[in-house]
């Protein structure tokens, strides 16, 4: 298949440090091309990719102190993609409802993959405009808002399998691993070490919009003998700073639509421990790769428990669950199929509203 994947520009492809969305196509994009599939990949100028690259902006934009109107270049790479649509079988666009409308009126199928949060209520009348477009959920939790979409499938995200290093045995911390953010609760992470008198440590990166929260609420927390703030680390640095883990804690407050950490940890075989939120009872099986809690204080409780949990157990999960071979898989079935239906529709694209740019 000739396939297009369209990813956001705000990092790049693989990403330096921090970002899911970019990661996933990443992985996505180099496995379809491994297979053997024709894959353009529409990103940064800086992303290292096997695929073919074409890029609107030399460099990511969060690391682009020199650009002010970031909204430029992500206009300009969806003319790009549309206007040369008919060099593809399929465009997979990874912009969320961004690319909506050229989406509808393309010559071709087009699939969108959501890897937001979707119980925003200002959502809803967009969803419903385009309520016939294809669209794919990144967890069967995340799609709930919205239940009446053109859902095509879930796929879970998934990463390489020899990307992350299988640890036997674990260290001597508890960690905490994403982003400084009022959502996923780095207080109440190390509220739980100071009750358990535990160290932990914490890699995570501060967003703009994050600082004052950082500022407010964390860093007065971070002056304790037991917390040590790493900051934002590389994936070839994740690999020991997790696998060396007691557990990953992931007090996540919000309706979480994936959180690739969870499996980064069970391919390093350690156990989480997450609130009940989202999309976290599909990945982490209580007891089994880890523990569901409901508040702090039942999670500080389980945390003893954790050395019950298999680390061999956790590795075997992601291996059968969430490898990036699997998420590919996956895929390639839902472009297959909308590339059928596509030629099933006399005169049309596979899409209804569909016309010539």
């Amino acid at each position: 298949m000739r396939i297009a994947q369209v990813s956001p520009l705000w990092e790049s492809v693989p990403p330096k440090l921090y970002g899911g969305t970019e990661r996933i196509v990443s992985y996505l994009t180099e496995e379809l091309v491994r297979q053997g599939h024709q894959v353009t990949l529409f990103a940064s100028g800086d992303s290292v990719t096997k695929a073919k690259l074409e890029a609107p902006c030399q460099q990511a934009l969060r690391l682009n102190t020199g650009i002010f109107n970031r909204e430029a270049p992500l206009i300009q790479m969806m003319e790009q993609v549309f206007a040369s649509a008919d060099q593809f079988d399929l465009i997979h666009s990874h912009l969320d409802f961004l690319a909506f409308s050229l989406s509808r009126r393309c010559r071709v199928p087009v699939v969108t993959t959501l890897h937001g949060r979707l119980d925003l209520p200002e959502l809803v009348p967009v969803f419903r405009d385009f309520a016939e477009l294809p669209l794919v959920s990144i967890s069967d939790s995340q799609r709930r808002p919205l239940p009446w979409c053109n859902w095509q499938n879930t796929v879970y995200h998934g990463l390489p399998h020899d990307l992350y290093k299988f640890h036997p045995e674990p260290g001597k911390y508890l960690a905490f691993l994403g982003r400084v953010s009022p959502e996923k609760c780095p207080d109440q992470a190390i509220e739980l070490a100071k009750r358990v008198g535990i160290p932990m440590k914490m890699a995570a990166k501060v967003d703009p919009a994050d600082r004052a929260y950082f500022e407010r609420v964390v860093e007065p927390l971070l002056d304790h003998p037991l917390i040590e703030f790493v900051g934002e680390i590389t994936d070839a640095e994740k690999s020991d700073f997790i696998g060396n883990a007691i557990g990953l804690i992931c007090p996540y407050d919000w309706p979480e639509p994936f959180g690739l950490v969870l499996i980064e940890s069970l391919a390093c075989g350690t156990p989480v421990l997450a609130y009940r939120r989202g999309s976290i009872p599909e990945i982490i099986g209580h007891g089994v790769t880890g523990f569901i809690s409901e508040n702090l204080d039942e999670m500080v409780s389980q945390v003893d428990k954790l050395g019950t949990i298999d680390r061999h157990r956790c590795r075997q999960v992601f291996d059968e669950r969430f490898t990036a071979q699997r998420m590919t898989n996956d895929y390639v079935k839902i472009y297959q199929q909308l590339i059928t239906d596509a030629a099933a529709l006399p005169g049309k694209s596979g899409q209804q509203h569909a016309s010539n740019l």
